[in-house]
């Protein structure tokens, strides 16, 4: 193994338990830290010098885009002025490995002139910054990865993923849903995928081919190729749906010598076809074609009748991707 990757492998690795030595320190004071930010009435300040503070830039917009309104406060700049930007409310989220960071304590009185609650993230449970604050978040690491243990490398990953951690418990105590998380991100691909539902993509009326069982298999052949489709629907009597025949099951059919014009299309009919309500997210409806190896699927009403035909094609064409 070369010297560059025996390094990259430390690193990894010392990263990886600077992680999980977290988890022994999740105690009450973390439901605490979960509870003050979700009865936060105004927004989730987040603050920290230097490498703590692009951890925290990153922490707040994670906040942000899981439903809780967070922005990222500079402490140096908040002490010249754009502590005007924080209000009655609020709660901050500080972020200091030392806990002893000049610039984040200098933001701390006139936070507490606005009986602001503070959480404090830091690696010296015991710091001048951590008698100021209401709950601390211990995340202190036994060693940074830094082969001189002084560029912050594990303390910053671990911080990270304790930012995570408690926007995930606030997301679920929100209940956020995927629309929820859509409507945070309008032109992403994930936000993509969770705006579009089946009804948004399903082809109706007239559109929906549909065969009566008792009509004959050139009658099949005559509606696939109206709607051009590849499948159909069959229906009773009474229209509720009794299966799908498709261009497949028309080879199938001839290949095996069976494929008379006058066959019943009740007799040749795929009976239980997939079915998927309008109210579904497209991206499920594409998962279960794809796991079955089929390219349609159809939506019936409360009475059984088919009511719209969802296709693959039409998913993709919406670039419903994973």
């Amino acid at each position: 193994m070369s010297e560059a990757r025996r390094l990259a492998e430390r690193v990894l690795r010392m990263e990886a338990e600077a992680i999980l030595g977290l988890v022994p320190k999740l105690d009450h004071r973390f439901d605490e830290a979960v509870a003050l930010m979700h009865a936060c009435t105004g927004r989730v300040i987040v603050t920290g010098m230097g490498k703590s503070g692009l951890i925290g830039r990153k922490i707040a917009a994670t906040l942000a885009s899981t439903g809780t309104p967070a922005y990222f406060l500079h402490p140096a700049e908040g002490v010249h002025g754009d502590l005007g930007m924080v209000a009655r409310g609020d709660v901050v989220v500080a972020l200091s490995n030392s806990g002893e960071t000049d610039e984040v304590l200098a933001v701390i009185p006139p936070l507490k002139r606005l009986g602001i609650p503070i959480v404090l993230l830091t690696g010296k449970p015991g710091s001048t910054l951590a008698t100021q604050c209401e709950v601390v978040l211990d995340v202190s690491v036994a060693e940074e990865a830094c082969p001189m243990n002084l560029a912050p490398t594990s303390s910053t990953t671990a911080t990270l993923a304790l930012g995570d951690a408690l926007a995930m418990a606030l997301l679920e105590r929100r209940g956020l849903r995927p629309e929820d998380y859509a409507a945070l991100h309008p032109r992403g691909t994930l936000g993509w995928r969770a705006l579009f539902r089946v009804s948004d993509l399903m082809r109706k009326g007239d559109e929906v081919p549909i065969v009566r069982e008792d009509a004959r298999l050139k009658d099949l052949v005559e509606e696939m190729t109206r709607t051009r489709f590849g499948v159909t629907t069959i229906v009773d009597a009474a229209g509720r749906l009794v299966g799908v025949f498709t261009d497949g099951d028309l080879r199938r059919l001839h290949l095996a010598g069976s494929a008379r014009p006058d066959t019943p299309a009740g007799d040749v009919a795929m009976r239980h076809p997939k079915l998927i309500r309008d109210d579904e997210l497209a991206a499920k409806a594409l998962e279960i074609m794809e796991s079955n190896q089929i390219t349609s699927l159809v939506i019936v009403d409360d009475a059984g009748r088919p009511a719209g035909l969802v296709r693959m094609h039409d998913i993709l064409k919406a670039k419903i991707v994973y």
